[in-house]
């Protein structure tokens, strides 16, 4: 990876990678990949798939997807497991929620490192609250940020385990949001000092971890005007308040909480302090216009995805006796 590499994350549009999309990606040289349900079909598309990827790029490079079990899940029956929403396998854990979530979380990395995916858009961090929209709700953890935390840090180890790179999101906190930021943008109006006491919390206690995604919402407390994707104040209060040090990327674009062109989208985001722009759709000509406001990766950027690569190293686990271990303490919890 060089100086030169694209400051985005891309989808492609399909099941296999076509000459026009490869041509795009071999010019700009994106970051990263990022898989979803329409690029999915087997294990051995996939495997093709995240080959042709790699090699139009001519690099090792991050492919992600996001994973979390229930609604959002991009792999599925019958080729994969089928997992319960996060906040109902947490409940369901019961007392070793923690130690259930970690084996979770290495069983879905050992799943995607067999596919050439080393990226999982995990774990989730924000805290729900009793208006938390229901498009996030389940996908989280508890609405006690130290439970919160840990069950994230269980999840990111996990996924650590096998090799796979989490990222955490969404900063600084998405729980707040009464509306789906697919559609809408919400605006959170709690105090400062709220924020940092619950919201900021579990992200605080992960800051350690290599990448995050942000979240399209305004805090009236930070910058009344901005969606936090797009806030200077925001992205400076991730870095400072928070003390996220490691790759940061957007939740995607496309997301209609976010108003003007994909260009303004881009280009206000990078303005803003983001490392990277992260375009889900696939489409090519809505890849360009990103392409063409991202620009290239910054240096201290560029160290931040140095750093996060290094990561990528499984270790030699007993999955099978993981899984044993898991059907375990569910059986129990359960008994």
């Amino acid at each position: 990876m060089s100086i030169g590499t694209g400051a985005a994350i891309f989808g492609c549009a399909g099941t296999e990678l076509q000459p026009d999309e490869a041509a795009f990606f071999r010019d700009f040289d994106p970051a990263g990949f990022i898989l979803f349900a329409r690029n999915v079909e087997s294990p051995s598309q996939i495997k093709r798939l995240t080959a042709d990827l790699r090699a139009c790029v001519g690099r090792d490079a991050p492919i992600f997807i996001d994973q979390e079990g229930g609604r959002v899940q991009r792999l599925r029956a019958p080729h994969w497991r089928e997992w319960m929403p996060p906040l109902d396998f947490v409940a369901a854990a019961g007392a070793r929620a923690v130690e259930a979530m970690r084996l979770r979380a290495a069983l879905i990395g050992a799943e995607h490192r067999a596919l050439g995916i080393d990226g999982n858009c995990a774990p989730t961090l924000d805290v729900i609250g009793a208006d938390t929209h229901p498009f996030l709700k389940n996908r989280c953890y508890g609405s006690d940020p130290e439970v919160v935390s840990r069950i994230g840090r269980a999840v990111a180890d996990g996924l650590l385990q096998a090799g796979v790179l989490p990222v955490m999101k969404h900063l600084p906190g998405h729980g707040r949001s009464m509306v789906d930021t697919h559609h809408d943008l919400p605006r959170v109006t709690a105090r400062r000092e709220v924020l940092q006491a619950i919201d900021f919390a579990p992200f605080r206690a992960l800051a350690d971890l290599p990448l995050a995604m942000t979240a399209h919402l305004v805090f009236t407390a930070y910058d009344a005007d901005h969606p936090a994707t797009q806030s200077p104040a925001l992205i400076r209060a991730i870095r400072e308040e928070i003390g996220f040090a490691g790759l940061l990327m957007t939740d995607d674009l496309n997301m209609q909480a976010l108003r003007g062109s994909l260009a303004e989208r881009t280009r206000a985001a990078m303005a803003a302090g983001c490392d990277l722009a992260l375009h889900c759709k696939g489409a090519l000509d809505e890849m360009i216009q990103v392409a063409g406001q991202a620009g290239r990766l910054a240096p201290a950027a560029l160290a931040r995805m140095q750093a996060a690569l290094a990561l990528r190293q499984p270790m030699e686990l007993d999955f099978a006796a993981m899984d044993a271990e898991l059907r375990s303490i569910m059986d129990r919890a359960h008994g």
